[in-house]
């Protein structure tokens, strides 16, 4: 049987800086016009970004594979390639099968359109047909929780029903092959659990799956073969496990601190992240026994209303052991501009081994910084042989000798 999925040396090359002009609409007219008014003598020449180098991919029918790597590395391109909403440069792509996409969940709703009439609007952009929408209507609004709101306009949801919605209906798409990018930020808690059961089920019905996201407890547990793009280009490729670890070890540091270059235009902004040892000090080696600091400075250039951030640990198999959200203990009112220093004090209960750090900042409406391996640091002791545990707690027993009579 023919793979569903075949990518052979496929490449991607932007242009920077390129216009290609010639439309007749006013705005491109106008906008022809500007740049003559302010072209400078010695424009620069365009510069080439290849998003894309001679990457090689596989996917049979009914795989699930995930990609994962850090923000640029190429990721969102690779699934527009596959879904035909970009060619590649160079290289052959090749699908087998009808090919759904959740890359921008809510591309299509209309703010003034009640929410049932956004969900045929939103299928009808997704390629659903009349009778497909019909068909699925019913499991779409009990899956997004929203039936109490269907004929309001979904300018009044909030943030979290409106991508609820969203997702529902593209989750529902009927395609052999389903592509898939960061989905599962939407909604709460509970609505990611939903959404993971849903990809969980994309498999069992023999669909196949390409899966883009920064959850590695997600690919952990939804991937059996992943691929890890750094530069546009294959770092590794293969059983997912391997992959992670190769990940996780190679893109975190071996130092107690990192700095960061904040993106340009962004309300806020990470600057340093460090490790803290029991006394206040930088280490990268801690006593497993004694507790440790993590401290996260940002800077928020405007306000951020809803500001919040987390700091989660994995260890090297990509399974997250910890997360602490500021939100969970935070003051109603919080995202005044300004710089700040957070630290969190994490106590001895990790079991001996290696980890890495990871930071996200944002707020409930966007993602403003999402760094997944910043530092790698070790938690140094006696594992007493144990050594597939996540916690040592060391707690005590009561044991006591029974008489047992004859």
């Amino acid at each position: 049987m023919a793979a569903a999925i075949e990518l052979d040396r496929v490449s991607k090359r932007y242009t920077l800086g390129e216009f290609r002009g010639g439309g007749d609409a006013v705005r491109d007219v106008i906008s022809a016009s500007v740049r003559r008014m302010v072209r400078i003598e010695r424009a620069p020449q365009p510069r080439e970004h290849w998003a894309l180098r001679d990457v090689s991919v596989t996917a049979e029918q009914g795989e699930t594979i995930g990609i994962i790597g850090r923000n640029g590395a190429g990721k969102t391109t690779l699934l527009k390639i596959v879904t035909r909403i970009t060619e590649p440069t160079s290289g052959v792509s090749r699908t087998r099968g009808r090919v759904g996409a959740l890359l921008e969940v809510g591309t299509g709703f209309h703010p003034e359109l009640t929410g049932r009439e956004n969900v045929y609007l939103n299928g009808a952009v997704l390629g659903m047909s009349r009778r497909e929408i019909e068909r699925n209507f019913e499991e779409i609004v009990e899956f997004a929780g929203v039936a109490r709101f269907l004929d309001t306009p979904v300018k009044r949801y909030s943030s979290g029903m409106y991508l609820r919605l969203a997702f529902a209906v593209a989750a529902h798409l009927q395609a052999e092959i389903m592509a898939v990018d960061e989905v599962l930020a939407v909604g709460d808690l509970e609505f990611q659990r939903k959404c993971l059961n849903k990809m969980d089920s994309l498999e069992e019905e023999g669909r196949t799956v390409m899966f883009v996201t920064h959850n590695l407890d997600a690919v952990a547990r939804l991937c059996r073969t992943s691929i890890w793009l750094d530069g546009g280009k294959v770092a590794a490729y293969g059983p997912t496990k391997e992959v992670m670890r190769a990940y996780l070890t190679s893109g975190a540091a071996r130092s107690h601190e990192r700095a960061f270059a904040g993106e340009a235009g962004l309300p806020a902004s990470l600057e340093l992240v460090r490790i803290l040892d029991a006394s206040g000090a930088p280490a990268t080696v801690l006593p497993r026994d004694e507790p440790f600091v993590i401290e996260v400075q940002f800077v928020l250039h405007e306000p951020v209303p809803t500001l919040d951030f987390a700091v989660f640990l994995h260890d090297l198999r990509g399974l997250r052991v910890l997360e602490e959200a500021w939100s969970e203990t935070a003051p109603a009112e919080r995202g005044a501009p300004g710089r700040y220093v957070a630290r969190i004090e994490i106590p001895a209960l990790l079991a001996v081994g290696e980890y890495v750090t990871g930071v996200w900042l944002g707020s409930v409406y966007q993602t403003l910084a999402f760094e997944t391996d910043i530092l790698r640091f070790r938690l140094q002791g006696d594992s007493h042989g144990r050594n597939d545990r996540i916690v040592q707690l060391g707690l005590p027993w009561d044991v006591s000798r029974a008489n047992v009579s004859d």
